[in-house]
């Protein structure tokens, strides 16, 4: 991406909270999301209404094929990331999400809600959806609030932060004019704050609504997804430098992420034993 489409990107998240990238995909890397997703699909179904009792989420992409490393460390998406947060950013989720026909429509919620800061403030996270079938209003395509990522703690009350409980009655109702469908081909891509709120739609077609999503977040933010025991060292090993450090295997200045006063990176040698255990 160029360096004007970067900025327009950028004055288009900061504006209105999102953008969408059109063509983030090539057809060839479409058609390999596709066939892993045929391959795996059918046992992941959703357990509540906020991961979907119509949907199916798969965990963990970026461990699961080559493909999904290479989306996740996007130069694109990694130009945003060193505009908006610290150097030696993490991961912090990568997961497939697909909508099946009868699925109702998520509770509304901002990705980084259960960091506990007040609002308005900057994002603590940035989410990507990246549509590998069409979202369409009726197949549950996401579904945004425009200018939400500068509400304050008022004025996004009620909003989903835990797993037990349906999103407030009030702000449905005072949202549910503001909100817009993404509308996006197969391979486009919407980059969002994580402050802003959103949700899957509710599926009234009779097709699914395939997408991945992976979201990052600022180094000294706790992740969603525990990479570290959700992917073995060996595997880490073999990935790329960049790749390695989103995972949490860098030092965040002075020192957080160390091993035993040692660098992260020492525990993918192989052979490391930690030094607590060292005969």
């Amino acid at each position: 991406m160029s360096l004007p489409a970067t900025t327009q990107v950028r004055a288009e998240i900061d504006a209105t909270g999102y953008t969408i990238i059109p063509g983030f995909l090539s057809q060839d890397v479409l058609q390999q999301v596709d066939d892993c997703f045929d391959a795996w699909l059918g046992q992941h179904a959703g357990r509540n209404n906020f991961e979907g009792l119509a949907t199916e989420r798969i965990y963990t992409l970026v461990a699961r094929d080559k493909v999904f490393q290479d989306i996740v460390e996007d130069a694109r998406i990694l130009a945003l990331l060193d505009h908006y947060f610290l150097p030696n950013y993490l991961l912090t989720a990568s997961q497939a999400i697909v909508i099946s026909p009868g699925e109702s429509a998520q509770p509304w919620h901002t990705d980084d809600a259960f960091y506990a800061l007040p609002r308005p403030r900057p994002m603590i996270s940035l989410s990507t959806i990246v549509a590998i079938e069409p979202f369409t209003a009726e197949n549950g395509g996401t579904q945004v609030i425009p200018g939400s990522h500068l509400w304050s703690d008022e004025e996004i009350a009620g909003s989903y932060i835990h797993g037990d409980h349906e999103s407030d009655p009030e702000l449905v109702d005072r949202v549910a004019e503001r909100a817009i469908p993404l509308e996006m081909n197969a391979g486009d891509c919407a980059v969002f704050a994580g402050t802003l709120l959103h949700r899957g739609g509710p599926n009234t077609s009779t097709v699914t609504r395939r997408a991945l999503s992976n979201q990052y977040c600022q180094p000294w933010a706790r992740t969603q997804e525990n990479f570290f025991l959700s992917i073995p060292p060996q595997e880490v090993a073999r990935m790329s430098a960049k790749l390695q450090s989103l995972l949490g295997y860098s030092i965040h200045p002075p020192f957080m992420g160390q091993v035993t006063a040692s660098h992260p990176l020492k525990a993918l040698e192989e052979g490391f034993v930690p030094p607590a255990f060292r005969q």
